[in-house]
């Protein structure tokens, strides 16, 4: 009989074989729970992150206590994808009669003098692969204050929502939820009256809003 191979490794390293392996699984579970917990997380999605901006802007300022129009600043928010940032002339029409010595307004002075446009820092930001139109959602009756917040209250601008498209989906599974009258789109105090739902549906139908199967298709958003 042929004489049996001798054994290279004691038996003792079968257990520590089969350890490292569950410990392989383990460290992979632990990195993915990370990585979800991160990506959920105020520091993965931009919550509540406020931004160094060139100008110290504030929106409860001039929305909240002047009262002035979103639409004033962001013009193409009714019939564009973007709602655009304003230009330098825009903040001039006002500040080249007030604050016109103010240190904190030098920036704005100096873009205007130089036709040089301030570089805002952006607060929303979605990836480049997800598409978004600011007029459509403008023109059936969702309100600026949905995705952004009682922004006439902030200081400075932050980031409300998480973005995650589990939020996106839960407004077009239930538009009816929140859709409004478009004359109230603008109106950061706007509260819900107490037949939403039934006001909800009357509207979805007026402003020709599409069913959830159709507002959830992935061409929606990634085109």
């Amino acid at each position: 009989m042929p004489e049996a191979s001798p054994q290279i490794f004691p038996r003792w390293m079968n257990v520590i074989a089969k350890l490292s392996i569950l410990g392989g699984l383990l460290l992979g579970a632990g990195a993915l729970w990370a990585v979800l917990v991160y990506a959920r997380s105020s520091y993965g999605t931009g919550i509540g992150l406020s931004r160094v901006q060139p100008v110290p802007f504030s929106h409860q300022h001039h929305a909240g206590i002047l009262g002035i129009d979103c639409r004033y600043c962001h013009t193409f928010v009714e019939r564009s994808s973007y709602a655009g940032l304003p230009p330098t002339k825009t903040c001039m029409n006002c500040h080249s009669q007030i604050w016109v010595g103010s240190p904190m307004l030098e920036p704005v002075r100096e873009s205007y003098r130089t036709d040089v446009s301030l570089r805002w820092q952006r607060v929303y930001n979605l990836p480049g692969f997800v598409y978004f139109d600011h007029s459509i959602h403008v023109q059936q009756g969702m309100g600026c204050s949905s995705c952004h917040g009682r922004i006439d209250e902030m200081p400075f601008t932050y980031q409300v929502p998480s973005l995650l498209m589990e939020w996106c989906l839960d407004c077009h599974r239930h538009p009816h939820e929140r859709v409004r009258p478009r004359e109230q789109v603008f109106n950061m105090s706007y509260e819900q009256p107490q037949d939403q739902l039934a006001l909800g549906e009357k509207l979805v139908k007026k402003y020709g809003i599409k069913d959830p199967v159709s507002l959830t298709s992935c061409s929606v958003c990634h085109r």
